[in-house]
């Protein structure tokens, strides 16, 4: 925790957030749980011609946008930058070259107005837009993490510590979808070109579930799951049958997400909580979302889903979580470094 005695707190601090992970550079504002302004420029279109990001492009358009979009935050928010009580900013999980493009100018907008610094993990922003839904949720509660990077069930105790219930012990659901996308001709980023095809198809075909027995407890695989699209796919293409991309997609999808939904509602009930949040990439499938709202609906528990907005990479999130670290007084120093993976803790 670094030393907070040169720095004025506040109980409802201005919080800016800056958000440069992977292929969106992000700026928002929030004051306390109040959100002010959020925008976004987005290098997905770019990065889509080349079936994926592109760290050198993202680094580029990063260092080209991050100016641009702090100045529309705080005009949207009606704000100077003298109004800032802190910046948070995303420190990793991501490609470093874009983490450093965002980190490098939060660093020098918290020195020049002299106001805290905050280094926020891309993981507990996620989390942390359940606050953006509903700014009077106080922990516990458990949470659904799915995203492109981290797959797990946990239980939230305070609003700076949580324990793993469950997780994934490969590839998390965003990458498994990403890849199975590819396998079906679709296009990156693949999760909502899968969410598309399944819902001309049916999940009429027997794939391995995402859930896995790992020692007493229950844990989720997805490159089981990730070889088996790609084997029924090549076998098809081998015998020159044509590939039921509808279905495929469909099936893929119940086995990939059925089993996150009916473990956290189960989870949630053993825990003794009345409420369940989600974050993540893959929280803004529609599939996801629907069987979420009718499991908790079933079982009596509060769900607080983030809007699609918020489940998706962005600033506002990151502000969130950096709310709750300024409240604990957990503030960065100048020096901290960019990390391309950071642990689920």
């Amino acid at each position: 925790m670094y030393d907070i005695s040169g720095y004025k707190i506040t109980s409802e601090p201005v919080i800016l957030g800056i958000e440069s992970s992977c292929d969106e550079t992000a700026c928002a504002i929030l004051r306390g749980r109040k959100l002010l302004s959020n925008c976004i420029i987005s290098s997905a279109s770019e990065q889509a011609k080349y079936g994926g990001v592109v760290p050198e492009i993202a680094s580029r358009i990063h260092t080209e946008a991050v100016g641009k979009v702090t100045q529309d935050a705080l005009r949207e928010a009606g704000l100077a930058p003298s109004d800032i009580d802190a910046v948070a900013v995303t420190y990793g999980a991501g490609l470093l070259g874009a983490l450093l493009v965002g980190l490098s100018f939060a660093k020098g907008f918290a020195y020049a107005l002299n106001i805290p610094l905050i280094g926020v993990s891309h993981i507990r922003g996620h989390l942390a837009a359940a606050y953006l839904d509903d700014p009077s949720l106080k922990p516990p509660y458990v949470t659904l993490l799915a995203s492109g990077g981290h797959t797990a069930i946990l239980h939230t105790k305070s609003y700076t510590q949580f324990e793993v219930l469950a997780k994934t012990l490969d590839d998390a659901a965003g990458e498994a979808m990403d890849k199975c996308a590819r396998v079906l001709g679709l296009p990156y980023p693949g999760g909502p070109h899968i969410q598309r095809a399944a819902q001309g198809g049916t999940a009429c075909i027997k794939f391995p579930s995402a859930q896995v027995k790992h020692g007493t407890g229950t844990a989720f695989s997805y490159s089981g799951l990730k070889t088996a699209v790609i084997n029924y796919c090549h076998n098809l293409s081998q015998k020159g049958l044509p590939v039921p991309v509808a279905d495929v997609a469909a099936s893929f999808q119940k086995a990939a997400i059925d089993p996150l939904v009916d473990n956290t509602v189960r989870m949630a009930l053993k825990s003794g909580v009345s409420t369940v949040t989600a974050g993540g990439g893959v929280i803004a499938n529609a599939y996801l979302r629907q069987r979420l709202r009718e499991e908790c609906a079933k079982a009596d528990l509060k769900l607080v889903l983030p809007e699609v907005k918020f489940c998706t990479d962005n600033a506002a999130m990151i502000a969130s979580e950096g709310l709750n670290k300024y409240l604990s007084g957990d503030f960065a120093p100048m020096d901290i470094n960019a990390a391309a993976q950071v642990e689920l803790k």
